[in-house]
């Protein structure tokens, strides 16, 4: 454990270079939409639906996009993140978009290869790897980014590519504008979260503090669902710490009722509320009246609100934010950020089975 305002000392836990990653994201995902705009794509018409293949850092962009095109998006989209795609993904008005990091996940490659043998229509987004030799030797549309660190850091790419994508194929309304201010939002943002900034002026900070030793259940309803899980990830995967996410309102009809055992493991929760003006009035009351009975039931609560003026930068300011104070816990947990021995030695167990 160092004390989170030796940020000088983060180096030596952190030689990846985590950090420089999470500086960076409003710059990749400003990147990512400009790099979306010259990408190839056959002209596509009659898309009726769409599927979206991915797994981890890869799918959460997709999460994220899913979330935001909800309410403007002419077809519906849905995220699948297992083994080969449901049935009724068939013919040329579905469109599978499988999105893999590394190009070699291999649930997303399954995905593939189903979705050819469906005749959909296909779009593959990886740095490399199989799944850009698949799409080679299918003939399908590929794009690619480059990006030289954990899936997980590539989220600007994995939603701004999309995002580009849905806009060409005139799905949704052209979001430029949208982006423009996100990005904007979340460098202002960054001026009290960065790691020169003390904890007595610093919120991310203050809060990984606050969640050292505790488990953390994320809630958070429409736009900032996606939020929360990619929390949840991040805290598990930067901070090796157990995390889990909440939706709300359905997290009223049943979450609601667990706040009484076990005793000891709810003393060292921390249920944490992310908001953001975007939110639905109703939704808004429910996160106000959920967080109200949790701290009368003396569970350990806190909140986030999304900045910004539109969905977009709400959105993206509150998982910044996040990826911010996931860090500062790995730090203070005295951990290194970016290796995940315990997946990397489940995948090397999975090829050897």
């Amino acid at each position: 454990m160092i004390n989170l305002d030796q940020h000088e000392l983060f180096v030596n836990l952190d030689p990846q270079n985590m950090l420089w990653h999470i500086d960076n994201l409003p710059e990749q995902l400003q990147k990512a939409w400009e790099a979306g705009q010259e990408q190839p794509l056959p002209k596509w018409h009659q898309i009726e639906r769409v599927l979206i293949a991915g797994m981890g850092g890869s799918a959460i962009g997709a999460d994220l996009l899913a979330a935001y095109v909800e309410n403007n998006c002419s077809v519906p989209v849905v995220v699948h993140r297992d083994y080969n795609v449901p049935a009724w993904a068939t013919g040329q008005q579905t469109l599978v978009i499988t999105s893999s990091h590394s190009g070699n996940t291999e649930e997303t490659l399954s995905s593939f290869q189903m979705a050819l043998k469906n005749g959909c229509r296909c779009l593959s987004i990886s740095t490399g790897g199989q799944l850009a030799e698949a799409a080679r030797q299918a003939q399908t549309a590929w794009w690619t980014f480059e990006h030289d660190g954990q899936p997980r850091a590539a989220v600007g790419f994995s939603f701004g590519l999309l995002l580009a994508l849905f806009t060409r194929l005139n799905l949704i309304p052209n979001p430029a504008q949208d982006l423009e201010e996100a990005v904007s939002a979340m460098q202002k943002q960054q001026e009290t979260i960065q790691a020169h900034v003390p904890a007595i002026h610093n919120p991310a900070k203050r809060l990984a503090g606050q969640l050292m030793g505790r488990w953390v259940s994320v809630f958070a309803a429409g736009i900032l669902n996606p939020v929360a899980r990619r929390w949840k990830g991040q805290i598990s995967e930067l901070a090796k710490a157990w995390a889990q996410f909440e939706f709300l309102p359905e997290a009223d009809h049943n979450t609601l009722a667990g706040t009484v055992h076990p005793e000891e493991t709810l003393k060292r929760t921390t249920a944490l509320f992310l908001r953001c003006p975007a939110d639905h009035p109703r939704n808004r009351l429910r996160l106000d009246i959920t967080r109200r009975t949790f701290m009368l039931e003396g569970i350990s609560t806190d909140f986030m609100d999304g900045k910004g003026t539109t969905p977009l930068s709400n959105q993206w300011t509150a998982l910044h934010f996040g990826d911010y104070t996931a860090y500062y816990l790995a730090m203070a947990y005295g951990i290194d950020p970016t290796p995940v021995a315990t997946l990397v030695e489940l995948k090397e167990e999975l090829q050897r089975g």
